[in-house]
């Protein structure tokens, strides 16, 4: 299913007449190595068979020259300077020997070499500074991520020839940038960027169920991506279209990505050997496909699990081979490999509800410490417009069987959590409509809590996935916007979680805190804070002028404990962030209860 294929058919067109390609396809089975759907949503009935990607038929002379590739490495952290390697793969389809000329440019520097090639001879070809100083770069313009800075891209182009007739060229994007990790000293990874360490705050993303690109949909989604203020989206499986990755590279957003979870990619103890060759040339596939692009963060393995120490070596060779110029993990889980040791994630959700205070007062689990691939706190009701589009009963009360065909799987066919946790918080709902309100209120408060407890407590935290970004087909949990592109309360909730200048409450330490996430510091700015009671009598307020570092997270206030000693069960803070002109920054306005959830540590059975 994620392989790529060239075929020479020279011989067998018909030149003057219609030609027809047959392609005959099955349908995968559970032991197939396949595109397949987990808890997210129901499997489609033909399992995704037929062809996903496009047929093209092309033109060239005796030599193809394919999967050209450039790849940065800065000499130091001033960024003047930087190396370019260039690669591609060439193919003599012919029945004799080819003498001919590699030749291309990168960001306008021009550079080649005389090649020879076998009759039906397979070769990379290699440009190094070393052999070339001109692709030892001065004061290139860096690629970067949202909020670090500007995705400016280059273009790399080659070509083969023959006495001067070009018998194939391929043309790409590419960026000049450096994507390294690490662990921390406590054990966490941390990404970087150019050198620059990055607090990845992505979502999960999800192709559309019955597998369809829809380019302007996918570009309403990148907005949408943008606008919510995210700097990753992760792919788990869903490899998707060329179109997805040149957008990510326009616009700045990097891609974590890998194989699935919970089928055959992962039963490894049922493979046969042909089920290896399958996957290592999916891999090599995959990786020539997608190497070039500069939004690409890091290739995952594994999913849920490692794989063995035979496959990973596998794929390791194959990335090795590929010079995959990215990090490479064995898993998004923290399972350590005998083969690569530590991954430095976690997977640990939650995937169902959890109060605000859990992100900041967890230390076990899920909370906002080292990289977790993949949380969040769960249900996401969408709104009665787009209820209307796929429920024959939108407003039933309660919810009908046919509501509850759009949750999720396994252990997630029910929204109890969710539900018993708003008739403790707030009331048992008398219908759809208030149910709705409530549902949005809450996810608001927990989606906000998560995204900035792990921006409060960065490094200590390095990154968080929200699970998930979209959904396949219309469903009632795991979103920021609705399969109708229609954006919900906890779209709003990260969207305001992540801004560039941020100014928040921590739910810990009473704490208000100030949270840099460009690359420039900001002088002279006004920070406020009142608390008010349940009839908005201020209870407490204060100012400041400060200066907040580049990539920082500052604590400016602290909220006096004796505040909380109030009769009233609920306190209310606003707060805000504003220029040495006045002009706000940052808005923020919380609910928050006198007493913290307590929670039941002994009883949490994380699912996985």
């Amino acid at each position: 299913a994620y392989r790529t294929y060239d075929f020479d058919v020279t011989e067998f067109l018909k030149p003057g007449k219609i030609n027809v390609l047959a392609v005959e396809t099955f349908a995968p089975t559970e032991k197939d190595l396949g595109i397949n759907w987990v808890d997210w949503n129901p499997s489609p009935p033909d399992k995704d068979m037929g062809l996903t990607g496009a047929v093209d038929l092309h033109s060239t002379g005796p030599v193809t020259l394919r999967s050209p590739l450039a790849v940065t490495h800065f000499l130091d952290q001033t960024l003047d300077t930087a190396d370019l390697t260039v690669y591609a793969e060439l193919h003599n389809a012919s029945e004799h020997a080819v003498k001919g000329l590699v030749s291309g440019t990168a960001a306008g520097i021009r550079f080649e070499q005389p090649v020879e090639l076998a009759p039906r001879e397979d070769r990379e070809i290699i440009f190094t500074p070393e052999q070339f100083p001109q692709l030892q770069i001065h004061n290139p313009k860096p690629w970067w991520p949202r909020q670090m800075g500007e995705p400016h891209l280059e273009r790399l182009t080659l070509s083969f020839s023959v006495k001067g007739q070009t018998t194939d060229e391929q043309s790409v994007d590419f960026g000049f940038r450096e994507i390294t990790s690490e662990l921390t000293a406590g054990g966490s990874r941390l990404f970087r960027v150019n050198g620059k360490p990055l607090l990845i705050r992505g979502a999960g993303w999800s192709h559309d169920m019955l597998l369809r690109a829809d380019d302007k949909r996918l570009r309403d989604q990148f907005h949408l991506v943008s606008d919510l203020n995210l700097n990753t989206i992760r792919l788990e499986g869903k490899l998707e279209t060329d179109e997805f990755f040149h957008l990510a590279d326009q616009q700045g957003i990097l891609v974590m990505l890998g194989w699935c979870c919970c089928d055959h990619w992962e039963h490894w103890k049922e493979w046969t050997p042909e089920d290896l060759t399958i996957a290592t040339a999916s891999l090599r596939a995959q990786m020539l496909r997608l190497r070039p692009h500069a939004s690409l963060l890091v290739w995952l393995n594994g999913s849920d699990n490692p794989p063995p120490a035979d496959v990973e070596s596998a794929y390791l060779k194959v990335e090795s081979e590929t010079h995959w110029p990215n990090p490479v993990l064995s898993s998004a889980t923290a399972a350590p490999t005998t083969v690569t040791g530590a991954s430095g994630v976690k997977m640990t959700g939650p995937y169902d509800y959890v109060a605000p205070s859990y992100w900041y007062v967890d230390r076990q689990h899920g909370g906002a410490y080292g990289f977790n691939t993949e949380t969040s706190p769960g249900p996401t009701i969408p709104s009665l417009a787009s209820r209307q589009k796929f429920l024959p009963d939108p407003e039933a009360w309660p919810p009908s069987a046919a509501w509850s065909y759009h949750y999720g799987g396994g252990e997630f066919v029910n929204l109890k959590v969710f539900d018993a946790a708003m008739e403790a918080i707030y009331v048992k709902p008398r219908s759809a409509a208030e149910y709705e309100r409530r549902s949005q209120t809450m996810e608001y408060d927990s989606e906000r809590a998560m995204f900035e407890a792990y921006s409060k407590n960065k490094y200590a935290s390095t990154g968080v996935i929200q699970w998930m970004l979209n959904n396949a087909w219309p469903s009632m949990i795991w979103h920021l916007y609705d399969y109708y592109l229609d954006a919900g309360a906890g779209y709003f909730a990260t969207k305001k979680a992540c801004e560039p200048l941020h100014i928040q409450y921590s739910y810990d330490d009473n704490s208000i805190v100030v949270v840099n996430s460009t690359t420039q510091s900001a002088d002279k700015l006004h920070a406020s804070v009142s608390v008010y009671n349940l009839a908005w009598k201020e209870l407490y307020k204060s100012d400041a002028t400060l200066g907040s570092g580049a990539d920082s997270a500052q604590r400016v206030f602290i909220v006096p404990d004796s505040i909380y000693q109030d009769a009233d069960r609920v306190f209310f803070i606003d707060l805000t962030l504003s220029d040495a002109s006045g002009r706000v920054l940052s808005r923020n306005f919380y609910w928050v209860p006198g007493t913290l959830t307590t929670l039941g540590w002994e009883k949490t059975d994380t699912p996985v």
